[in-house]
């Protein structure tokens, strides 16, 4: 650290150089943040709470990750809903209906549109790995979060990047704990915020049980809250799980 902070005073490198080393390490914090939020693999129950002002409406959803790029889950209540599923692999999403008893395959537009009537998006949910990769990260500063060190970073779209944002901002603990992801337009506007509370430990490590999204145009009562009411995360999930037969098959 002393022979870094050297380096940027000027005594041994250029400011360029200053510059490409705290990119990557901001890059190196959003990676390690992502992989220590996500697990290697992870099987979760959360509660989806969309409040609108005039009404509320609550799911309960069982999940399953592997790595950065596959993701499964189920709708487990309310019984209307109950069986709903997505698969994610990598940059692919599908859908499954069980009162029609079919599997759709999403287009790439539909990725960023609202699941299930919520303030997350399909990506949202399944916690896509396009942050990673398509996106340039920039260590802005740091706060303090219940004495913890928390790294401010703005990340901007590569060039060309199958993305609809325009830059999204982070605060990550020095834990890795994600508290705030928000997400810009194209003018840079901001157009809604994803904040983690009620930070503790789950399944060995610190975890923000809950996650609210909140549209930044919207009044304060309409928002939507997950909130993990069981969370593990494992070495290993079988291949079979993360496919389009296991997508048709219900599970609770």
């Amino acid at each position: 650290m002393l022979k870094k902070m050297l380096m940027c005073a000027g005594l041994f490198l250029s400011p360029l150089f200053c510059l490409s080393a705290a990119a990557q390490d901001a890059d190196k914090i959003v990676r390690d943040s992502f992989n220590y939020m996500r697990g290697k693999s992870s099987v979760s129950t959360v509660v989806m709470t969309i409040r609108r002002p005039d009404w509320k409406r609550e799911m309960s959803i069982r999940g399953w990750t592997r790595g950065e790029k596959e993701s499964l889950f189920f709708i487990t209540s309310p019984p209307r809903d109950k069986g709903n599923g997505t698969l994610k692999k990598g940059r692919e999403m599908w859908t499954y209906n069980p009162k029609i008893n079919r599997v759709i395959k999403l287009p790439p537009s539909m990725m960023s549109q609202a699941w299930m009537g919520s303030d997350f998006s399909n990506n949202d949910l399944a916690k896509s790995d396009s942050l990673i990769y398509d996106y340039v990260h920039t260590l802005e500063g740091t706060e303090t979060h219940e004495g913890k060190t928390v790294w401010v970073i703005r990340s901007m779209p590569e060039p060309d990047a199958p993305v609809i944002w325009g830059m999204q901002r982070l605060k990550i603990r020095e834990d890795y704990v994600l508290l705030m992801q928000a997400f810009y337009d194209e003018d840079l506007e901001p157009v809604k915020i994803l904040t983690g509370s009620d930070i503790q430990m789950m399944s060995g490590r610190m975890f923000p049980r809950i996650m609210k999204m909140h549209k930044a145009d919207a009044p304060e009562d309409e928002y939507t809250v997950l909130e993990y009411r069981e969370l593990e995360f494992k070495d290993h999930l079988p291949d079979n799980l993360f496919t389009l037969s296991a997508l048709r098959t219900s599970r609770r």
